[in-house]
């Protein structure tokens, strides 16, 4: 299989890069420094990109890719509206490359609160969390409303508190809506999660919480 993967140096795109190289992909890695992505192999190919607001040629880059993967999201509550932007870059290319699969990471606080969750996640938890970080998500209800517009066969991630430990390959995922009762999950699991839901027919053009 032939990814493109955006945002190849941030914490979840990283561990995209090197677990779809074990699996024997071939990977594009898109970046903006190169010097960040201490990763080689034979069948990966680095793309310098300073930015990802229309103003490049995208289309060249994913032209012959089997899926396009983006871990692109804010880095803070400051840091504007990151993954809308460039979402909506990256379906403009794909559409005028003729590719059609798309998995993104959102966040699961986008999504309303599951059947089954605690009452202290429902009624403290996750509206203080959206309260302070009110312009993150209103980032991603931006972008996933783009991928809803768009002909795309999208799937948006939605994890939880996303924490640094390894891979696990175990976690619960929930098909258009969000993991009940998951608080964390590790960006390596969901990078994991992202990798198996390119051959899932059932999370086409859907959210997909994921969590432990």
């Amino acid at each position: 299989m032939r990814l493109t993967v955006f945002g190849a140096t941030g914490g979840i795109g990283g561990h995209v890069v090197r677990q779809a190289l074990d699996r024997g992909f071939t990977v594009t890695a898109v970046v903006r420094d190169p010097a960040r992505l201490p990763v080689t192999h034979p069948a990966l190919r680095t793309m310098a990109v300073p930015a990802l607001d229309g103003s490049g040629d995208l289309a060249e880059i994913v032209r012959g890719s089997d899926a396009v993967l983006s871990g692109i999201g804010p880095r803070g509550r400051h840091d504007g509206p990151v993954a809308s932007t460039a979402t909506r870059s990256i379906l403009k290319a794909m559409e005028f490359a003729e590719v059609h699969r798309l998995v993104v990471v959102s966040a699961a606080p986008v999504g309303p609160a599951p059947d089954g969750e605690s009452l202290l996640n429902r009624r403290v938890l996750f509206p203080v969390i959206s309260a302070v970080l009110k312009d993150v998500y209103a980032d991603l209800r931006v972008m996933e409303d783009l991928l809803a517009a768009s002909p795309a066969e999208w799937t948006a991630m939605r994890p939880p508190r996303l924490v640094d430990k390894p891979l696990t390959g175990r976690y619960r995922t929930a098909v258009g809506a969000n993991v009940a009762r998951g608080n964390t999950i590790a960006r390596a699991d969901v990078a994991h999660a992202m990798l198996a839901a390119l051959d899932d027919p059932t999370t086409n053009r859907r959210p997909l919480g994921v969590a432990y």
